[in-house]
């Protein structure tokens, strides 16, 4: 169905608002400027009332540029680095697992929620596959999708420019990204391929597709030494303003007046998660010896997107990070229908 032209207008400010939020974040060196910024931008007009609709199809492209450019750090040495490390990402996974039933325990006596509620709510999942168990188990799915967006876009807030901070300062936050060597023929085989390993996992019913598809197709690429090159920067920039609003659009009024008083409890347990995960990373920094920056974007309770390119520009081990995210999607996503069934048969007796 085609767009009226007031809403093709619509949109197009929208994003030239975001666009301008993410230049100004440009201007003062925030990690991941444009992505911030226009998650900030599209946040603000979300809670104010105005209705912030864009493209569904804006998301999956988002996704498709950037999860191609990062599956680019997956070479031959990557590789096996990541499959030396195998034991602590699952335990990692199930560390994570454990730490959200905590978070879950502390917003049961934070809020009126069940049990249930808390913990699609507290566990690290996407908003849509938690809102999905949500109904599946006859809760409300609201507070499930505020909480688990709430966690996304305050890790996508606050670690990049706390990692960078800590790590030296923000300088010019962004110049590895802007310096990236890329090539006309070596870009359009990158996104040629993401597509097409979007498409393939989304036949087989691979759940986010449009991220571990291009990730797969890219990462063998790499591995098989194909000349595939980066995209340029603008291109990763625009990938990043679709996201930043398509998160902030998610965050809509209605949505934060029905979770009311579940806001502030909603809060604090979104920081406890993130604390608890910074905590973990540091003993497996200790354990490990890899860098306390590689070990806290890799046990960030979510966003592997904005963790993955926040690598990329302290130039550590994107591959690991990325590894890390993986696996934990990979044992918590498959496993949410079982351990909710546990928790409403326990929360039953």
């Amino acid at each position: 169905m085609p767009l009226s032209a007031d809403r093709l207008t619509r949109t197009a400010l929208i994003y030239a608002g975001a666009i301008a939020c993410g230049w100004i974040g440009s201007l003062i060196n925030l990690p991941l400027p444009w992505m911030i910024g226009a998650l900030v931008f599209a946040t603000g007009l979300s809670l104010s009332g105005v209705a912030v609709r864009v493209p569904q199809v804006t998301r999956p492209v988002g996704q498709i540029v950037i999860a191609g450019s990062v599956g680019l750090a997956f070479t031959a040495s990557a590789l096996e680095s990541v499959v030396q490390m195998f034991v602590p990402m699952v335990l990692a996974a199930l560390a994570t697992l454990v730490a959200g039933f905590a978070v879950a325990w502390v917003l049961t006596r934070l809020s009126p929620v069940d049990a249930v509620t808390a913990s699609l709510a507290s566990i690290p999942m996407g908003p849509v596959e938690s809102a999905n168990l949500a109904r599946r188990y006859g809760v409300a799915p609201g507070p499930v999708i505020f909480s688990q967006t709430l966690r996304i876009m305050a890790l996508v807030i606050l670690i990049p420019p706390l990692v960078l901070f800590f790590n030296g300062g923000l300088g010019e936050a962004d110049s590895v990204l802007r310096a990236v060597h890329w090539t006309l023929p070596g870009a359009t085989l990158l996104l040629v391929l993401a597509v097409a390993g979007a498409y393939l996992m989304k036949a087989v019913r691979l759940s986010n597709p449009f991220f571990l598809g291009p990730l797969a197709a890219s990462a063998a690429a790499a591995a098989a030494g194909l000349p595939v090159t980066a995209v340029p920067y603008w291109v990763l920039a625009g990938a990043q303003v679709l996201l930043g609003v398509w998160l902030g659009a998610a965050m809509d009024r209605s949505l934060f007046r029905r979770a009311g008083g579940f806001v502030p409890a909603a809060l604090i347990s979104t920081l406890l998660m993130i604390v608890m995960c910074i905590a973990m990373a540091l003993a497996m920094t200790a354990v490990t010896g890899h860098s306390w920056t590689t070990m806290v974007l890799a046990f960030a309770p979510g966003s592997v997107t904005e963790m993955a390119l926040t690598a990329k520009i302290l130039q550590t081990d994107v591959a690991l990070v990325t590894a890390f995210h993986l696996v934990r999607i990979f044992i918590i996503l498959p496993t949410a229908p079982l351990f909710t069934r546990w928790v409403a048969l326990l929360a039953r007796r």
